[in-house]
């Protein structure tokens, strides 16, 4: 009888130990999910915030750049290189709105023209500025705009009689004026963008209104198309006076 009691102990042991095991499986298949495994997320890009930069190109005067059609020297194509600053504010996931000052320094740009009785008009324009708003498209690390706003020339001019300097005036200093443009830029890696951009420059139209020998001569158009190739630093002030829309 001691033998049957310590067998059928044994087996009742047995049979809980199975219980337990079982009931613990079932528990775990209930109530334990294992983790799903990370989703990737593509990188999102954000155009709003300040940026600061420099560019590269080349400066062509207008075709009409003349008084009453007597030719121009030294009007041909030059170097140009300067820096920009703006602030770009993402209004939405496609577009984009923005300011920007710009100033470009002129290489080898010297206008003269030689009129009749040896008077002899010398322009030497050293730089060009502007300070414009812009309106962007962008989708993702690209986008493409149009700028436009006010336009600076910096101009340093004279006239001469017999190489001896004289005194003039024009009804038009051509020094401000107007500019319009457009380009492309792309965020190639953090903080850090390229851009191409076209850019037309129009200082209107002068005359001489002194001395009187020179009078006559007409009036004088002031026009520049540039191509240039920058590269800005993006601060990432996503966050600052706007929605953000995700960094890069």
């Amino acid at each position: 009888m001691k033998k049957f009691l310590l067998a059928t102990a044994a087996a009742a042991a047995a049979l809980a130990a199975f219980g337990a095991t079982a009931h613990a499986a079932d528990f775990n298949r209930g109530y334990y999910q294992k983790a799903p495994a990370p989703v990737y997320a593509a990188p999102l890009y954000n155009w709003t915030g300040f940026y600061l930069g420099g560019h590269l190109g080349g400066a062509f005067s207008g075709s009409n750049n003349a008084f009453n059609g007597l030719a121009l020297t030294n009007s041909d194509a030059r170097f140009m290189g300067g820096v920009q600053a703006g602030y770009d504010w993402q209004l939405s996931p496609m577009w984009v709105i923005g300011v920007e000052g710009q100033y470009s320094w002129l290489g080898g740009h010297q206008l003269n023209a030689i009129f009749p009785g040896g008077y002899v008009y010398n322009n030497n324009q050293r730089g060009i500025g502007s300070i414009t708003g812009r309106v962007g498209y962008t989708w993702g690390p690209g986008l493409i705009y149009v700028k436009g706003g006010y336009a600076y020339s910096d101009n340093n001019e004279t006239v001469t009689l017999g190489g001896a300097p004289v005194g003039f005036a024009l009804s038009d200093n051509h020094s401000n004026g107007w500019t319009i443009g457009g380009g492309a830029e792309y965020m190639f890696a953090p903080n850090w963008s390229a851009k191409v951009e076209y850019q037309y420059y129009d200082f209107g139209d002068s005359r001489f209104t002194a001395p009187g020998a020179l009078v006559p001569v007409g009036s004088f158009h002031n026009d520049e198309h540039t191509v240039k190739a920058g590269l800005n630093y993006r601060f990432n002030l996503g966050n600052l006076g706007g929605p953000a829309y995700g960094r890069y």
